[in-house]
């Protein structure tokens, strides 16, 4: 949901000349500033690094929930597959901003009681230590969906006609999708302050 939610302002805004979607099946958008590659293995894109030269930013949407799933497993497919993929890129394209969307509650310093944050907060840490010219981490709590999208989560629906009320009484969690791909965009054409950003610097940025 929020991978189609960013491409669809990348693919609209006019900063952005080209994208490349890497995917495990075709992600069925087809736009003149697209170029899609199909990978099956995310946990070695080794045979596919060339093909990451001459970008300037990754928006990395990624992620799976950690229900059902213990440590070592969310682990692998949370930390050890993002900097598997970092490292190459920052490797490929060192001046290359880097954002990953992590999520509200993560744990920076990696020794609270939820797992999930810990290892979100263990991700978030290593990547703001490659050498990218810049990694922002995005910690975004409940963001509205964007109208005429296909990979809506359904339980999304449940809340979305309330979106306008939550926002008023709960603003420090509450964002749209656009949001956080127009600040994902903003991070590389003006940078921010912070590294990690909450969903307010997250609405802040939105709006330069």
């Amino acid at each position: 949901m929020v991978g189609e939610g960013v491409l669809h302002e990348c693919l609209a805004h006019d900063d952005v000349e080209q994208v490349l979607v890497i995917n495990r099946r075709p992600c069925g958008v087809t736009h003149r500033k697209l170029k899609e590659t199909l990978h099956g293995n995310f946990q070695d894109f080794g045979p596919i690094k060339e093909q990451l030269k001459g970008y300037n930013a990754c928006f990395f949407c990624l992620g799976v929930t950690s229900v059902g799933k213990k440590e070592n497993e969310y682990y692998h497919l949370t930390y050890g597959l993002t900097i598997h993929v970092a490292e190459i890129l920052a490797a490929q394209n060192p001046g290359m901003v880097f954002c990953y969307v992590s999520g509200g509650g993560t744990d920076s310093t990696e020794k609270g009681k939820s797992m999930w944050a810990r290892v979100k907060g263990k991700t978030e840490n290593k990547l703001m230590q490659l050498p990218f010219r810049k990694a922002y981490m995005f910690r975004p709590g409940y963001m509205q969906p964007t109208k005429g999208l296909k990979n809506t989560i359904k339980a999304y629906y449940a809340f979305s006609w309330m979106y306008p009320a939550l926002h008023l009484l709960f603003p420090k969690y509450m964002c749209t999708l656009r949001e956080v791909g127009i600040a994902m965009i903003n991070t590389v054409t003006q940078g921010y302050d912070k590294q990690v950003l909450e969903v307010t610097d997250i609405v802040t940025l939105a709006k330069r």
